[in-house]
């Protein structure tokens, strides 16, 4: 743990925000985002979280959906202690929630306490859809009236620009299953369905495990809207299917958790195939690690062509 200089935009921060008591120390956590993140400890108040963001737009949007998740669904996030500007960028100052990464505690967690996160995930899911309904899909900002709004197309023109620019990410190692993957999107049933909060990143890597429980969820960076179907074949997949060989049992759950709150959507074939492949690859153009302990190369590729081949046969 080490010392915040006066001078760093950190200090300043919490001067603006919290105003009273000096940190005892700072530390950076191991695995990050686009944002730079800070835990700040204290020996005589609860920790807090510095983010500063590379917009202040970003940071505002954030921030935005950030309270109005902690003030409209029982979700579990971090409390919102202050938002902000300082030179060129945007800050975010949050409550710190204590526990395990979730993306390194899943796979040792007994099987019912999996279908519990699974179920309580799906519930998460159910009540961002029942919260956050919007006009568009596609990026959601902060509009004029200070309510976030999504700017974007319709639903379903959104769909088709999702996937194609989701399959066009994928690297050569998927050009035999290209023609066929293409072919799933190409066959969604057109509907007229009201986008609803599309939490693309909604996974067990950005939550907090405490006492066999998800204890917060984690980055709102980046808001999208879509069909609530889309939402669903994602979540789904990166929760249900990521960690684990047999992805059934935490389907189910994941689907009664969701359906404890609304009803579910009609998840087609081609929501499936463009979850899976916007999942297999990140924004570096990289293949992406699925299970823990993390796969790489030859054989993450694999486990994403199965999961391809598992909806592609139907």
């Amino acid at each position: 743990m080490t010392r915040i200089a006066p001078d760093v935009p950190v200090q300043r921060i919490l001067d603006r925000v919290l105003q009273t008591r000096a940190p005892a120390g700072a530390e950076t956590p191991p695995q990050g985002n686009h944002k730079d993140t800070t835990i700040v400890r204290y020996p005589d108040r609860p920790d807090v979280v510095v983010q500063l963001t590379a917009t202040p737009s970003g940071a505002h949007t954030e921030a935005t959906l950030l309270a109005a998740v902690y003030d409209q669904t029982t979700v579990p996030v971090a409390r919102l202690l202050g938002r902000g500007r300082i030179g060129d960028r945007g800050y975010l100052v949050t409550e710190h929630v204590s526990g395990r990464d979730l993306h390194e505690s899943f796979v040792a967690c007994s099987r019912a306490t999996r279908e519990h996160l699974a179920r309580r995930f799906g519930r998460c899911l159910g009540e961002l859809h029942d919260a956050f309904a919007f006009d568009a899909a596609g990026p959601v900002e902060v509009g004029a009236s200070g309510t976030l709004a999504a700017t974007g197309p319709d639903g379903a023109t959104f769909f088709e620009e999702y996937a194609s620019d989701a399959v066009e990410a994928l690297p050569s190692a998927f050009d035999d299953r290209r023609p066929a993957i293409e072919a799933a999107v190409a066959s969604r049933p057109e509907r007229a369905v009201q986008p609803r909060l599309f939490p693309w990143d909604l996974r067990p890597g950005n939550a907090i495990l405490a006492d066999g429980d998800l204890a917060a969820v984690l980055d709102w960076a980046d808001p999208l809207a879509a069909d609530p179907a889309l939402a669903v074949a994602k979540v789904e997949h990166l929760v249900a299917a990521w960690y684990v060989d047999d992805p059934t049992p935490l389907r189910s759950a994941f689907r009664e958790g969701y359906a404890a709150v609304r009803p579910l959507p009609d998840v087609s074939v081609a929501d499936r195939v463009a979850a899976i492949a916007a999942s297999a690859v990140d924004s570096n153009g990289t293949v992406t690690r699925p299970r823990y302990p993390e796969l790489t190369g030859t054989a993450a590729v694999a486990v994403h062509r199965e999961w391809f081949d598992e909806w592609l046969d139907e």
